[in-house]
């Protein structure tokens, strides 16, 4: 993937998928959506524990698809067409990266507005420049919430935070949106690489299937019983102890040194 809307690198156990179209600051036009799903697709049949998913040029992703907007706007874009290419589209880019098995970073720097905030909330962290900027303001533009926006919200900040963000469409800095957990860090812009790329290696340096599988049970859990869930670990934890990360795990914890994990 080297000449499209979203290129992907794999670097050893890290893998960065970078959104290139900064003439529309990184908008998740048709083309980035499709760019993203085969992006993750191709993470899942690689090698790679990690990924990062980043915008070009100073922006992470500032919304939605404006062209299709305009176009609805003259009528040559009927109501059904338009909710197919939302669903054909973006939602199936916000859903994919949410289901990606391994774990996900959303680095976010500029503007992560509208769709682009649902997309950082399809991550499972998010690490931000101290210039980055998030917003939900889904009504500026007349729109409802969208791309996910209306479940994923609220899970993170709670109902009346996620009201207060979509009612008044408020763009959050990074130290606020860091107090309110949309951020998990925020680094200083001159260091930002440096530093996600530290995270995200000792992301990836984890012992994969126990963190995959850690993934899956936080993302199902939600509003299950205390009595279910346990029930779902005990069956998942199976399979995961006969692992050899948790066998390496098991003896360097014995032995009094940090374990290797290889991912196996």
């Amino acid at each position: 993937m080297s000449d499209e809307s979203v290129t992907l690198d794999l670097e050893g156990d890290v893998a960065t998928a970078t959104i290139e179209r900064p003439d529309v600051r990184n908008a998740l036009t048709g083309d980035v959506s499709e760019g993203l799903i085969d992006a993750v697709d191709a993470v899942e049949g690689s090698d790679a524990r990690c990924l990062v998913i980043e915008g070009s040029e100073g922006d992470f992703c500032a919304g939605g698809d404006v062209n299709m907007m305009v176009e609805g706007l003259t009528g040559d874009v009927t109501p059904d067409e338009k909710e197919r290419t939302i669903t054909q589209y973006t939602h199936r880019s916000i859903a994919r990266v949410a289901r990606c098995p391994i774990p996900t970073i959303a680095k976010v720097d500029g503007a992560a507005f509208g769709a682009g905030g649902s997309l950082t909330l399809a991550c499972d962290l998010v690490l931000a420049s101290d210039d980055a900027r998030i917003s939900f303001g889904f009504r500026q533009v007349g729109l409802a919430l969208d791309s996910g926006a209306s479940a994923l919200l609220p899970r993170v900040v709670g109902m009346h935070v996620a009201k207060e963000l979509a009612y008044t469409g408020e763009v959050v800095e990074a130290d606020r949106a860091e107090d309110l957990g949309l951020f998990n860090r925020v680094y200083p812009v001159d260091e930002f690489d440096e530093r996600v790329r530290e995270f995200a290696e000792r992301i990836a340096a984890g012992p994969t299937t126990a963190l995959k599988t850690t993934k899956h049970l936080l993302d199902r859990n939600v509003g299950r019983s205390l009595e279910a869930a346990m029930d779902a670990e005990a069956a998942a934890q199976a399979g995961v102890l006969e692992t050899d990360d948790h066998r390496e795990g098991a003896e360097a914890f014995i032995e009094g040194r940090e374990p290797e994990f290889t991912g196996e």
